[in-house]
């Protein structure tokens, strides 16, 4: 569980225990971009098709709750628990189909769909301009993350993509993370994550790393429930950069120290 202040709100000491730092790594969906209204919108079409819920579309508060940041398991679980397993992953998997299918339909229209988190560019600019390195850990099929990274114009940032699917097990395990430490060739103690999700922050604290969760659209409290180091609102959110600055004078004070 993250320290907490007097006032209740997350501390930022364990982000600047960090340091020195080797490592920043980053979910993908809902945290470099708000993509959920876009699954939201390929799941109810789908579950529309076969008489979902009697007909009724799903709303925003059933998605989140039942299948935004789960795995597919988890996610095929939540809803059909009656159906066999391998039936209800192939519906997701008809389902991600129709995602991409839509994400090159809205593109070639309007790129403009796809939109980062605020602030993304400048906390991208910070890690690149202190020479971390960095991964995208995800529970999306590699095709649907290869393809929203590109979108984001993130290719060349990341330097490396690691799928839930193809670790031991996705998030919430700690898997995916421990795999993206390993590619790295870096340690816990000196990395940290930014995830949306409680599944995906339970899954980097579980790794052995802080977590900065960042409120894009999953219940605050979930994600302080689920052991968030520091909440945010997106990465323009002064409590991150303050938590970013008393990184940068740790790491000063041991170059100094070194020296």
């Amino acid at each position: 569980m993250a320290a907490t202040a007097p006032n209740g709100n997350p501390t930022v000491s364990s982000l600047a225990a960090t340091v020195p730092v080797q490592a920043v790594l980053f979910d993908i969906d809902g945290t470099l971009c708000d993509s959920d209204p876009l699954h939201h919108v390929a799941f109810q079409e789908m579950l529309l098709e076969i008489g979902y819920n009697n007909g009724v579309p799903i709303d925003e508060e059933f998605f989140i709750k039942n299948i935004a940041g789960r795995s597919d398991v988890e996610a095929a679980q939540n809803l059909f628990p009656d159906w066999e397993l391998e039936k209800g992953l192939k519906f997701l998997e008809d389902k991600e189909a129709k995602y991409r299918s839509c994400w090159f339909f809205l593109f070639s229209l309007a790129k403009e769909r796809l939109v980062p988190v605020k602030g993304l560019a400048k906390v991208v600019q910070w890690v690149k301009d202190h020479g971390y390195k960095r991964a995208a850990v995800t529970n999306a099929p590699r095709i649907n993350a290869e393809l929203m990274i590109s979108l984001l114009g993130l290719s060349d940032f990341f330097q490396a993509v690691i799928v839930g699917g193809e670790c031991e097990q996705p998030k919430p395990a700690p898997y995916p993370y421990l795999r993206a430490l390993k590619e790295l060739q870096v340690s816990a103690e000196h990395s940290f994550v930014f995830e949306d999700s409680p599944a995906g922050i339970r899954a980097g604290v579980a790794a052995g790393m802080p977590v900065v969760g960042v409120a894009t659209r999953n219940p605050e409290k979930s994600l302080v429930e689920a052991g968030a180091a520091l909440l945010v609102k997106d990465y323009e959110d002064p409590k991150l950069w303050a938590a970013l600055e008393e990184m940068d004078g740790e790491e000063a004070k041991l170059k100094k120290a070194s020296e």
